[in-house]
């Protein structure tokens, strides 16, 4: 955790927007004003000149269907900010007219508050750092993903008694316990819906020389589900060798198959934060179980394997994919009992 010190929840208070910056969507809470920015974090950018040609949902459309010189870049991986210049330059566009009105009438970027990965080294703290001081942020007050995402589902995380989340990214899965508005034990995996993604493009490249455009992996994700057993689905794309468009017949259970070892590493990560919690803490998850929060908490049947993985029970939070940026908000607006939580 470096150089983490636990701070009155008072702090955030004092911040006017909350910022959950991911890497595949960015979202920005105004204080008094709401949720005002969802987008996918994705910039397109012209290598000849620099300059931007789209942002968020514009830019991703363009994301394989571009010519040479227009670039499409991800300024987060992991849940970190890996091209602050670029990250500044989508928060600037993202912010639009009515957003400025808002941030100008309140103040709002006198303090920020943005969320960060539970591991996150002091280089990725000073990118995200970065990133919101160049947009206009005085103050930057840094607050762990699995913390706000605990308490935008609901969890009693201020508690003496354990609350287990997994925060389900693109990318990565951040799983943690808590206690007393503090991490107890946590860690990250890298296993998230893009995973599961490349895990059947490989398979199909692999297995039937057939390369996937994005659309067509979607139908093929119900495989985890274990629905349609003995049906075959019927997947189209371009063929390796010659280049030309075909269709083939996919047996569900080669997909299954296929998608393993992401989730079975996910359910050893599981039982190895458990491992290392108080045997009191995990007595307490025995009935309680796990939530599962993030965008990719509602990949078909992810839930139902982690409940054969493990043995514990699984529940999905409502509005997922909100959960942290809904936390953080709370926090900001101070809609949430008195506890510390770890400001960095």
């Amino acid at each position: 955790m470096g150089n983490t010190v636990s701070k009155p929840l008072d702090q955030l208070r004092r911040c006017s927007v909350a910022v959950d910056v991911g890497s595949a969507r960015t979202r920005v809470h105004i204080k008094d004003a709401g949720l005002l920015v969802d987008e996918p974090s994705v910039v397109a950018v012209n290598t000849f000149s620099g300059a931007l040609m789209a942002v968020g949902t514009s830019a991703e459309r363009m994301d394989g269907r571009t010519p040479g010189h227009i670039r499409v870049v991800r300024p987060v991986s992991n849940g970190t900010v890996v091209d602050i210049e670029m990250a500044q330059r989508m928060l600037r566009a993202l912010v639009g007219s009515s957003v400025r009105r808002a941030w100008r009438r309140r103040g709002a970027m006198q303090r920020a508050a943005v969320t960060i990965p539970h591991n996150a080294d002091p280089l990725a703290r000073s990118a995200a750092i970065e990133t919101l001081t160049g947009v206009g942020a005085k103050q930057v007050e840094l607050v762990d993903t699995p913390t706000a995402a605990g308490v935008g589902c609901g969890l009693p995380v201020e508690q003496p008694e354990a609350t287990m989340i997994l925060v389900c990214g693109a990318t990565t899965t951040q799983i943690a316990v808590l206690s007393l508005g503090a991490i107890v034990s946590a860690t990250t995996v890298p296993m998230g819906g893009d995973t599961i993604h490349h895990a059947v493009v490989q398979h199909l490249r692999n297995h039937h020389e057939l390369i996937l455009p994005s659309q067509a992996v979607r139908p093929l994700h119900l495989a985890l589900t274990g629905a349609g057993e003995g049906q075959t689905t019927e997947v189209w794309g371009r063929d390796v060798a010659t280049g030309t468009a075909r269709t083939v017949c996919i047996n569900p259970d080669d997909v299954r198959a296929a998608i393993q070892a992401p989730l079975i590493g996910l359910s050893d990560a599981i039982r190895s934060v458990l491992h290392n919690c108080p045997p009191d803490l995990v007595a307490d998850l025995a009935d309680r179980g796990m939530v599962l929060a993030g965008g990719s908490a509602l990949l078909p049947g992810l839930d139902e394997r982690l409940r054969a993985g493990t043995g514990m029970p699984v529940h999905i939070a409502d509005q997922p994919s909100l959960s942290a940026v809904n936390g953080l908000a709370a926090m900001v607006e101070g809609q949430v009992m008195p506890l510390n939580v770890d400001v960095h």
